[in-house]
């Protein structure tokens, strides 16, 4: 009888269904996080690096809310800040190459698109750098980490690529649907950075 009752108070175990339908969901939650916390304008490396570092306790069961996406968040942009303000100075290069391909510059057609491949390259070493992010890790370690396995694992950064790509689409037909979808590139970039590390 209280072998019956042990069994019955016994947790049931959540359904595979279930439990990736919770980590879907989580993604979306932490594509809200990570939105609120890029509101900084340089702020957005270490928005995703908390991000990830979230979703990595979330897929290993280890405990974690937005308690512990906040203290994360604090620690990363103690040197993000400044690779956020260097993305954007290269966003910036990249538009004046934009600009003068427009203008009919001769060679320009090539230089922009060459500035746009090299601003993508660089999106994706950032979120790969920010999937693998700890608290105290350099930043410039991990860029340097990312940019070698951007290039030796071009398969996984494509599927960065087009995470990125879903983003933009979502944009692009509702707005606010890229908010909660950020979410779901920093799990791309984390689940990359896992099949990374098993290979």
């Amino acid at each position: 009888m209280a072998q019956a009752r042990v069994k019955a108070r016994a947790p049931r175990k959540e359904s595979v269904f279930g439990e990736r339908f919770s980590v879907f969901a989580e993604c979306l939650l932490t594509g809200v996080w990570i939105a609120v916390a890029c509101l900084g304008v340089v702020t957005y490396p270490a928005a995703f690096a908390a991000g990830a570092r979230h979703l990595r306790r979330r897929t290993t069961h280890e405990g974690g809310g937005l308690r512990e996406f906040v203290a994360d968040f604090r620690a990363a942009v103690r040197g993000g800040w400044a690779v956020g303000l260097a993305g954007w100075a290269a966003a910036a290069a990249v538009w004046v190459d934009v600009l003068a391909a427009r203008a009919g510059i001769p060679g320009g057609a090539f230089v922009g698109a060459v500035g746009l491949f090299a601003l993508i390259g660089l999106a994706v070493a950032l979120l790969r750098a920010a999937a693998v992010w700890t608290p105290g890790a350099s930043w410039r370690a991990l860029l340097a980490g990312a940019g070698r396995r951007t290039v030796l694992d071009p398969a996984g950064s494509f599927l960065i690529v087009g995470g990125l790509g879903v983003v933009a689409l979502s944009a692009a037909f509702i707005a606010p649907l890229a908010v909660p979808v950020l979410g779901a590139v920093a799990a791309a970039a984390v689940a990359v950075e896992e099949r990374y590390r098993r290979r």
